[in-house]
């Protein structure tokens, strides 16, 4: 077998993937730390939103006494280019079964001036120790299988440097989802896909903070075209995933003043809901 051939077929780990390497951080002091953002991870320019969260989730998660989010909010205050990084953790409480910190990004101007990228509130806890007692009416979104799916590799070759985070990711669309690729878009708002990182990683409690922001806007499904830049975004982790690749559901049922919502399901491969969200995003109308 040659020798690429074989490096593709091994699966990366959890604690040992291109995700976990782009989102580690150094401590500089307690409470601080630095951090080299990925271009790997940018839509155009931009660094993906779901990726920064996943940033400031592995420093909070190094900065309090419990290990994974149950609760994260982040506001997007300008920007994030790849490059070097600064992250400020601050504990605000501490529980027996939750504690609660807020952690900010910053980058530095061309004048040296700290710039605050975003900014976020989160509560931690342990996700194993939570009660297997499930009520629920929510159901799996039907997705058709993958080879019945289609990944960004099926369209048109994308313009050089638009799109690196599609490289990182196993991405199969919905076809009902699709037609705004093909110039005739649904109006319904909905994107659907299966969802993976490129090599192998499963999911864990981290990179759902990724899935819930890594698919096409639904704003695309609504006629509209261009950036749709995150101003706020809420992810709720219910359970830890197991392994497996992913399904999303993200709807969008309101857009108004140039402003829309996306609620986002995850679920596993054991038909669980691991992970929701909400966002507001601003989208460019005309």
């Amino acid at each position: 077998m040659p020798e690429a051939a074989s490096a593709a077929a091994v699966r990366a780990t959890i604690g040992d993937s291109e995700f976990d390497r782009d989102t580690a951080v150094t401590r500089r002091a307690p409470g601080v730390y630095d951090i080299d953002l990925s271009a790997g991870w940018t839509i155009i320019n931009a660094v993906n939103g779901g990726y920064l969260l996943a940033v400031l989730g592995r420093a909070l998660g190094d900065a309090l006494p419990h290990p994974d989010p149950f609760t994260i909010s982040a506001h997007y205050l300008t920007a994030s280019q790849p490059g070097p990084a600064l992250v400020r953790t601050e504990t605000v409480r501490t529980g027996r079964t939750l504690s609660t910190g807020q952690a900010s990004l910053f980058q530095y101007d061309d004048e040296g001036n700290e710039v605050e990228r975003i900014r976020v509130l989160a509560s931690y806890g342990d996700l194993d120790a939570l009660p297997d007692d499930v009520r629920t009416s929510a159901t799996p979104p039907a997705i058709p299988p993958t080879d019945q799916c289609f990944g960004p590799q099926d369209g048109p070759a994308p313009v050089e440097g638009s799109s690196a985070i599609t490289d990182r990711l196993m991405l199969k669309l919905d076809p009902a989802t699709l037609g705004w690729a093909l110039g005739q878009p649904s109006g319904r708002g909905e994107m659907r896909a299966w969802f993976g990182l490129a090599d192998g990683r499963d999911a864990d409690p981290l990179s759902l903070l990724l899935a819930v922001d890594a698919l096409p806007p639904t704003a695309f499904e609504l006629g509209l075209k261009g950036w749709v830049p995150t101003v706020e975004l809420t992810v709720h982790v219910r359970c830890r995933p197991a392994p497996g690749p992913l399904r999303v559901a993200i709807t969008t049922r309101n857009l108004a003043g140039g402003f829309l919502e996306e609620d986002a399901e995850v679920w596993d491969s054991a038909d669980r809901l691991v992970a929701q969200s909400r966002q507001l995003a601003r989208v460019r109308l005309g």
